[in-house]
């Protein structure tokens, strides 16, 4: 079979492998769609703060089940199923209290450990979810939707809410969806303004918000809340600007989200945190049950995923689909490859 590995930043290669064996409690997986996450962009560019070199990428896919022995889960060769690519140690202490998608030395798929990347991959039959007659396509789009989901559930989002989602790639505007759902007015901020545009028509969004300086972005904020600030300001780039940013843009006794993950330090004034009491939350990974709510809303319509493609790629274009998204970032959303 073949396989996609990142050899150093900007190294892209397609390379020969066995198929690999099932081992008891496991699956053979084809695959069938990879989306090229901001991650895996990250990797590529030797940006990303917990990769390491050579890595097969890719923990966001959608594959179709070609061998697996009798479980309790209905699960069949034939099947279209996504999986959660978050692997976890189960006796650490966040593993005992039930908090896998935190465990201490957690590994994803495509970071920690090898990615989906390949023609077939081995998944524990536990980690695979039934597609429920979902798209291939759509399948694939469901982790990505996770990550923005479950930022959302910490914050415990309400209908009263007004949110701002800093950051308009596929995890910010995800999250501005999700928090949607929830029935928030929503507002998209980002430096760029062709996403913006395809976040509001795409996804009717309540407005959009042009990141084009600190003092003009205040300004913004002040306006579009009435000089309130924000009930809930969530982070989706990675950026201490945008941190920061989130901080400014959150109401007194607001909340705060951080989704984005970076390499570098941000240096402000932390008493703001005591001044408006915000409530700071950290978002990593996802759990069994954002996969499985996701799953039975993407089902129901209330969201076509697939509006968040913008590019698909055949897997033997690897390394272009990773070079034109390191150049085109800003107009790019969900780049997907195909196997």
């Amino acid at each position: 079979m073949k396989a996609i590995v990142i050899n150093e930043p900007y190294d892209v290669a397609v390379v020969e492998r066995p198929v690999p064996e099932i081992k008891p409690g496991e699956a053979l997986l084809k695959l069938l769609y990879g989306g090229i996450c901001g991650s895996d962009l990250g990797s590529y560019r030797g940006t990303f703060a917990y990769v390491s070199y050579p890595r097969t990428p890719g923990h966001e896919f959608s594959a179709e089940i070609v061998e697996i022995g009798p479980n309790d889960k209905g699960l069949k060769p034939g099947m279209v199923v996504t999986c959660n690519p978050y692997f976890n140690c189960e006796t650490c202490y966040s593993c005992q209290r039930g908090l896998v998608n935190c465990c201490t030395t957690n590994q994803t798929m495509g970071v920690q450990r090898e990615g989906a990347f390949a023609q077939y991959i081995t998944m524990p039959v536990e980690r695979i979810y039934d597609g429920k007659g979902l798209s291939a396509k759509t399948l694939a789009l469901i982790e990505p939707f996770c990550i923005s989901y479950h930022g959302v559930s910490r914050a415990h989002v309400q209908s009263h809410d007004k949110v701002l989602v800093i950051g308009a790639g596929t995890i910010g505007v995800l999250a501005a969806v999700a928090a949607k759902i929830k029935g928030a007015e929503v507002y998209i901020a980002d430096v760029a303004e062709e996403k913006l545009r395809y976040a509001m028509e795409e996804f009717h969004l309540d407005g959009t918000i042009l990141n084009d300086g600190p003092d003009s972005f205040k300004n913004k904020i002040r306006e579009v809340t009435e000089g309130n600030g924000f009930d809930v300001a969530i982070e989706a780039v990675g950026l201490p600007s945008t941190f920061q940013a989130c901080i400014d843009a959150a109401a007194f006794g607001g909340k705060v989200v951080l989704i984005g993950v970076g390499k570098q330090n941000l240096d402000f004034d932390f008493t703001v945190i005591q001044k408006k009491e915000l409530n700071i939350f950290g978002s990593r990974n996802a759990l069994k049950k954002d996969f499985e709510e996701l799953i039975d809303i993407v089902k129901s319509g209330k969201v076509n995923l697939e509006k968040i493609v913008t590019d698909t790629y055949r897997f033997e274009d690897a390394g272009r689909a990773f070079e034109e998204f390191d150049k085109h970032a800003g107009s790019k959303l969900k780049v997907l490859v195909e196997f």
